[in-house]
């Protein structure tokens, strides 16, 4: 039975799609098909069955999920110890949109480029999910924003980027109050189910302003492609670049000082990845100083 496998079953069990399985892997769907088909096979039961255009576990697939983590994660940790003497293995790492975009491609360059045995694997989304999938040993650390919460002494956080809050609206916006324009123009809010989400949303409490909500989104850069074509102005943070191309922007600093997004990387104390952890860490703000903010 191939770990790679597993690893397949498990993104597959949690997505509910096998095309949506195929993406995140960067395989065909045929492939992540065949995958299902050896593991079955191995097992000689069913792990899958399909639910209208959905896949969920069969019984037995349920029964394994936990047992094929903790599999893979000794796994993870046996060949971290097979190479304690060399930079080599395979680091999964899950990173929010903004970090796989700004903080990593070069970052991963200095990397690879002085360390060919090192190999990443990069599991992208929000920072909620990314934390539950450290803390269920899915993944080695995380780049992500910082919890809203107390980070556990089992953990460790180092912070790559402090981000400041600022409105971005249409160009002809430029020079104006924003919280002028909070109120007057319609408004595109940063998702408060994200943790940077809450924040925005925490400042416009905090100086009782209550704009006319038209959009409510959960990606920064579709937020700022919005607000280009004139649909609203919407209060995010100053995330890292690049942004998407050809937008006309104004991005303006607001009146009151307010706590920063934090965006760092999150990993276990305890764990034979802390190494290969390490190297990522340290070309990421390599990459930080070199770029500035």
């Amino acid at each position: 039975m191939e770990t790679r496998f597993l690893d397949t079953f498990l993104l597959v069990a949690e997505l509910g799609s096998l095309a949506e399985a195929s993406r995140r892997l960067g395989i065909t769907p045929a492939a992540v098909a065949q995958r299902m088909q050896a593991l079955e096979d191995d097992v000689g039961v069913p792990l899958l069955t399909r639910v209208g255009r959905r896949v969920r576990p069969t019984d037995t697939g349920h029964a394994i999920i936990e047992k094929s983590r903790r599999i893979l994660a000794e796994v993870r940790d046996l060949r971290s110890l097979a190479n304690a003497d060399l930079p080599s293995g395979e680091l999964r790492l899950g990173a929010i949109t903004t970090a796989l975009t700004g903080l990593l491609p070069s970052a991963l360059h200095d990397v690879f480029a002085s360390m060919p045995l090192v190999e990443v694997f990069l599991l992208p989304g929000p920072s909620t999910d990314l934390y539950q999938r450290l803390i269920d040993r899915d993944i080695d650390a995380a780049i992500i924003v910082k919890p809203p919460f107390s980070i556990p002494k089992t953990l460790e956080w180092e912070l790559l980027r402090a981000e400041r809050l600022v409105l971005v609206a249409p160009t002809d916006c430029q020079g104006k109050n924003p919280h002028e324009l909070l109120k007057t123009r319609p408004f595109i809010r940063y998702d408060r189910n994200n943790w940077g989400g809450r924040l925005a949303d925490e400042y416009l409490q905090r100086q009782g302003l209550k704009p006319a909500e038209r959009l409510e989104l959960d990606s920064l850069e579709a937020i700022s492609v919005m607000v280009a074509n004139g649909l609203g102005v919407s209060l995010v943070p100053d995330w890292a670049r690049p942004w998407p191309e050809g937008l006309n922007l104004a991005v303006l600093e607001l009146p009151v000082p307010f706590p920063p997004r934090e965006v760092g990387m999150l990993w276990p104390r305890s764990s034979p990845s802390r190494r290969l952890t390490g190297i990522v860490l340290d070309a990421l703000k390599r990459s930080q100083t070199a770029i500035g903010p």
